[in-house]
């Protein structure tokens, strides 16, 4: 039987379906299940459906509503039956960069693209690989009748196809076809983009229901707009997430349209903007030096923490598969400053710099497309906009030492916690009670990491960066 203040969120990320079942009155997190995803950037989607009903168990017997967050610009492509025609190509899926480069062309170059849909393509997003499809799949292209983010197919799985698909303003402006200053599909540049036209989701209101049956669905949203609805993410603050990729975001009350590419447009999930930098090299750094050293990640914070800063003039330029910022598809990972002294200590320091460095960077690249406001002061507020990290590698030992000296700045690390899925239950309750703005839960308090800044870390980083731009990796066709 359904309890009426219980609520679920569901984080569907690149890697496994984290499931909350959450208090609506006041945020408390009751209990907490996930289940594995397939590794690869080219998924078989209905692994996800699966993954979710495991995660889930017997709990929307016992809610009232549920939402899911779930990773951004996967191309979920599927026929007449509403089955798919191809695997999905998610978003860290570098395949599709050559396409990207066709599209922006074809819409007028960098600015006008921007001016369009908020952002400047790039291979992440579901438009760059809906032309792949048409390019490199044709059969399979010619047999799409619709297009879905991986949320959006997520969601409609909960609402047992009862009504049509639907998603929302947030995930859809990451798709490379959606105005979000109109809150409109432009279904003319998905058309051109596959080939034909096809069938996109409805798109629900911010904070409405999607589906109202013996459980409330919510229309969902993106992972990085559902962080920031768990974090309760204020003007003025910037949040780090480290996780499969790395993102600096921030809200905003105005759209931006940085015609350089750097920031993208995107939408939130409370009818403002939460434009963001992102990289796709982040805890993934941490997983191949931990590999490389044979070592777990409890004994790579040690090393790291016992190399001095700089790491005796080691430099790592970690864009092992590719980078999206700075825009490197092709890129390869380069190690620099390796001597006949260099150690193990070396080694791991460098790897947690490196990801450090490359996530001030898209900080950096946020602020200056953004404005002043952000990190430096919020009306209404108790201080200064916070910088706030979050994800899985926030926990490592040397990340959050090396975090503040980096970044240059105190850093905010809230209690552990299933941010995206929070913000999915958040936004749960939001539709269930039917108001104007999402409940109000108290925030936990954060743990505020400092430290003496290294600026000639960042700077031996950026030298580093910007001496390998040209090098590249044999182009991925298949």
């Amino acid at each position: 039987m359904a309890h009426s203040t219980r609520v679920v969120g569901i984080d569907s990320s690149t890697q496994s379906t984290k499931a909350v079942l959450v208090d609506a009155a006041d945020g408390t997190v009751l209990a907490q299940r996930s289940a594995p995803h397939p590794d690869g950037t080219s998924v078989d989607p209905r692994h996800w459906l699966k993954a979710c009903d495991d995660a889930l168990g017997d709990w929307l017997g016992e809610a009232a509503a549920v939402a899911v967050a779930g990773q951004q610009h996967g191309m979920v492509a599927l026929d007449a039956d509403g089955e798919p025609v191809h695997d999905a190509l998610l978003w860290n899926d570098t395949r599709s960069a050559d396409a990207a480069v066709d599209l922006v062309a074809e819409m007028g170059g960098p600015q006008e693209c921007a001016a369009a849909v908020g952002s400047v393509l790039v291979a992440s997003f579901t438009a760059s690989k809906l032309r792949w499809l048409r390019d490199h799949r044709p059969e399979a292209a010619d047999r799409t009748t619709q297009v879905l983010l991986p949320h959006d197919y997520v969601s409609w799985h909960l609402a047992a196809r009862r009504t049509g698909p639907f998603t929302d303003r947030g995930d859809a402006s990451g798709t490379g076809y959606f105005d979000a200053r109109t809150s409109a599909w432009r279904e003319d540049l998905a058309a051109a983009a596959l080939g034909h036209e096809v069938a996109l989701p409805r798109v629900v209101a911010d904070g409405a229901a999607a589906y109202e049956g013996s459980v409330v669905v919510a229309g969902g949203t993106g992972d990085n707009m559902g962080a920031a609805l768990g974090l309760g993410l204020a003007a003025g603050d910037v949040v780090v997430s480290i996780g499969t990729s790395g993102v600096a975001s921030a809200i905003a009350e105005t759209p931006v349209a940085d015609g350089t590419g750097s920031v993208t447009g995107f939408a939130d999930a409370t009818g403002r903007y939460l434009p963001m930098a992102t990289t796709m090299n982040a805890a993934g750094i941490l997983d191949l030096q931990a590999r490389l050293l044979g070592v777990d990640h409890a004994e790579l914070g040690r090393l790291a923490l016992a190399a001095p800063p700089g790491a005796n003039g080691v430099t790592l330029s970690p864009y092992y598969g590719g980078e999206r910022t700075p825009d490197r598809p092709h890129a390869v990972g380069v190690w620099d400053g390796l001597r006949p002294s260099t150690t193990r200590e070396d080694l791991a320091r460098a790897a947690g710099e490196a990801l450090l460095c490359s996530l001030a960077d898209a900080v950096d690249l946020l602020r200056s497309r953004v404005g002043g406001a952000l990190l430096a002061g919020r009306s209404g507020g108790d201080g200064d906009g916070r910088l706030l990290l979050i994800g899985g590698a926030a926990r490592n030992p040397a990340v959050r030492a090396l975090a503040p000296a980096i970044l240059g700045m105190p850093v905010h690390v809230p209690p552990s916690a299933e941010y995206v899925a929070l913000g999915a239950a958040r936004q749960a309750a939001w539709a269930l009670s039917g108001a104007v703005d999402p409940p109000t839960w108290e925030a936990k308090g954060a743990e505020v990491l400092e430290a003496d800044p290294t600026p000639a870390v960042r700077e031996a980083y950026a030298d580093l960066r910007d001496r390998t731009g040209a090098w590249t990796r044999p182009e991925r066709t298949s």
